[in-house]
This record gives structure tokens, C-alpha cells and sequence, in this order.
């Protein structure tokens, strides 16, 4: 479902100028692994100490919140962006009985095949789930 963003406002604005692009350069890509890769270490060291604030900070949309900003700031378009923020919320649900399966398999049969068979059952999810939404005209695959 091409176009589920935001409509009306200008897409084009300064950030989307190719020279404000070049001035951003290598600097601009080291900086996103750099607050990413932070984020991520942060979740698994709070993780450590505690389950529940370790879940709560990972359960939170930090990654799409960067990439949201990312996008803003190398001046992709309100649709581009909120196309983003749309699909985003569609891939999610699928994802969710992983959740479910993942802490009920680790103790019977370890952490590798858990974590296979939370693979398949996501992608299993993830299709069955896009063909029930696209009664609904929405396109995920």
C-alpha cells in the first residue's frame, strides 16, 4: 500500500538539498552505528541486571524512533517517513508470538534450536499475517 503517509505539506525542504546531504558524509553514517550501537549495548547491559527493565527498554520503539530521525534529518519526505512509522506497526504484530514461544522452548530444548524454531514461527506468522491484512488493502509483502 504505496503512499500511506502523511498528504499534503512539502516534501522538499533543505535537508533534502544534495549539497546538505554531502556535508553530512561519513561522519553523519558513523555517528547513527555509533548512538545505535549504544542503544543496543545499553538494552543488553540493563538486560543483566534486570529482566523486567531489560524487557521494558528493548520493548520500547528506540530503533524506529533513530530511524525516524535519521530519515528526518537526511531529508527524506513527511511520506517517506510516515510510510516508515505505517509499516512499521503492521511488521510488529507478527513478530509478537515469538515472544510467547521463546521462554516456553528455551528450557526443552536450548538456546539454538529455540531460536530457530522463533525464526520460523515468525516468518510462518509474518505470512499468514499479510495475507489477512491484505483483505483489508493492506500490502505487506
Amino acid at each position: 500500500m504505496a503512499g500511506r503517509g502523511v498528504n499534503g505539506g512539502s516534501d522538499r525542504n533543505v535537508r533534502a538539498d544534495p549539497k546538505f546531504q554531502r556535508r553530512l558524509g561519513v561522519g553523519w553514517i558513523i555517528t547513527k552505528y555509533a548512538v545505535t550501537a549504544f542503544l543496543v549495548v545499553l538494552i543488553s547491559e540493563a538486560a543483566k541486571r534486570s529482566d523486567k527493565l531489560g524487557g521494558l527498554i528493548a520493548a520500547l520503539p528506540m530503533v524506529t524512533v533513530l530511524t525516524l530521525i535519521w530519515l528526518w534529518v537526511e531529508g527524506q519526505g513527511e511520506s517517506k517517513i510516515a510510510n516508515h512509522a505505517w509499516y512499521t506497526f503492521w511488521y510488529v504484530v507478527p513478530t509478537l508470538p515469538m515472544f510467547l514461544l521463546f521462554p516456553y522452548l528455551l528450557p526443552r530444548i536450548g538456546f539454538w534450536l529455540t531460536m530457530g524454531a522463533s525464526i520460523v514461527v515468525t516468518i510462518a506468522s509474518f505470512a499468514a499475517f499479510a495475507l489477512v491484512v491484505r483483505r483489508f488493502g493492506i500490502e505487506l509483502l
